[in-house]
């Protein structure tokens, strides 16, 4: 398999839908949880597939 992108990485594709979950479930924390450990907890699910993403732009560049 070719691949065009990290989009394409099934490692990319896992982490990406597990942070739209992690937001899903995050929304019935308590409201005053808002702003210190959901707002952690998004951020911190969003890192992995950014990461992913520029680790891939990183090797494409050298």
């Amino acid at each position: 398999m070719e691949y065009r992108g990290f989009r394409d990485l099934k490692v990319y594709q896992l982490s990406y839908q597990l942070a739209l979950e992690i937001f899903e479930i995050t929304k019935g924390f308590p409201k005053e949880e808002m702003y210190s450990l959901t707002d952690q907890i998004r951020r911190s699910s969003r890192s992995v597939p950014s990461n992913i993403a520029e680790a891939w732009r990183k090797t494409k560049i050298s």
